[in-house]
């Protein structure tokens, strides 16, 4: 499991001379506005969780049904596509017509679909709301988070732009090499033709040090060609560690499936009492109303920042809300670029990022103060 997120400000001990990280020092950026006008000063994202339009009515700015959602999402996916490169990783909570209804233009934008996860809220989600005599379906409990990659392409000399198992297969056809040398070029018996380079299904991602092998072989002993051969600047061949990068990091958690059953936050982690109607379907908000309807567990936001990205790496998340993905990204050590266009939720979510980091750096100081002891 990834680590928890930094203790509250009340549960740290605090040895004297310890001290809040200012904005200045805090491994976050949080924009206070259209993230569209933010994509362009950000750095490149090790993985991107949205979590904006639903298609329900649930924030000032969603839709009001799924058939809203392309055109809702068209430039932030353009400009994710842009920013990114292959090893990005994106994460898209939605409903599940929602999430369909756009995952075809993410398709088209080049981002590849990995896998679902389904939040499985159980029966308390619904408790009290469901009148059996009139309702024509099942009780729906579930909202998803599906996981994509980035596309993986490039360009050849005649303009053709392939995909990896391709382009790897036609680097080496074109150092005029038979295809049984590669098993000796990487050291292996038959790992090369039967995974990195056949054609069919039991294509398998390469090493970056096969790769590196690959090149080294068909520069000496292939055709004078004028180009490095697996090359992706046309100028030098791709190292093992440049290849490496080009595939998103995965940490497994044991015991842990794509179905995540949890209620919905009614805890001490759900924020309350803000007196505001929070979305066009809250009317009379109370002092036990929710700050924001679609509140993240952090246990879940640090899932899916843990399993992909290391420390030290940059999360986007341009529909922050209450900022809970980029809570968990400052929370393991990751580096949060964040957006919020409601100023009431940018202020909530910039008091949780600033704890966040206090928490960090406080916890930080307490492992040295220890381990010096």
């Amino acid at each position: 499991m990834p680590p928890r997120a930094a203790r509250s400000r009340s549960d740290a001990r605090r040895p004297r001379g310890l001290h809040v990280v200012a904005d200045a020092d805090a491994p976050f950026t949080l924009h206070r506005g259209d993230a569209r006008q933010a994509y362009a000063s950000w750095p490149t994202p090790a993985t991107i969780i949205s979590d904006g339009a639903y298609g329900v009515r649930g924030f000032h700015g969603d839709t009001i049904d799924s058939d809203g959602l392309v055109s809702w999402y068209d430039e932030h996916i353009k400009a994710w596509t842009r920013a990114s490169r292959p090893g990005t990783t994106l994460w898209f909570w939605g409903t599940e017509v929602g999430w369909a209804t756009v995952h075809a233009e993410l398709n088209r934008a080049g981002w590849d679909y990995v896998q679902t996860i389904v939040w499985d809220k159980g029966l308390s989600h619904i408790a009290g709301n469901v009148n059996g005599k009139t309702i024509r379906q099942y009780p729906v409990v579930t909202e998803v988070c599906a996981l994509y990659q980035r596309r993986f392409e490039v360009p050849t000399d005649g303009g053709e732009v392939l995909g990896v198992q391709d382009w790897l297969r036609h680097e080496w056809l074109r150092s005029g090499l038979p295809l049984y040398l590669s098993n000796e070029a990487c050291g292996v018996r038959n790992a090369a033709t039967r995974k990195y380079l056949t054609k069919d299904w039991l294509w398998y991602f390469p090493p970056g040090l096969m790769v590196q092998r690959m090149a080294a072989y068909c520069n000496e002993h292939g055709f004078e060609s004028g180009r490095p051969y697996f090359s992706l600047d046309g100028a030098t061949s791709v190292t093992a560690e440049q290849w490496d990068t080009m595939r998103y990091p995965w940490t497994h958690t044991h015991g842990l499936t794509n179905v995540w059953r949890r209620g919905p936050l009614h805890d001490g982690e759900r924020l309350k009492g803000s007196m505001r109607r929070s979305a066009p379907r809250v009317y009379k908000p109370t002092r036990a109303s929710s700050v924001h309807l679609n509140q993240k567990p952090l246990e879940f936001m640090e899932r899916l920042v843990h399993a992909v990205t290391r420390e030290g790496d940059v999360v986007w998340e341009p529909f922050g809300g209450l900022a809970s993905g980029s809570v968990a990204a400052v929370a393991l050590g990751r580096r949060a670029y964040v957006a919020e266009r409601d100023p009431h939720f940018a202020e909530v979510a910039h008091e949780r990022l600033s704890d966040a980091a206090a928490n960090r750096h406080i916890a930080a100081e307490l492992d040295a103060i220890e381990t010096s002891e």
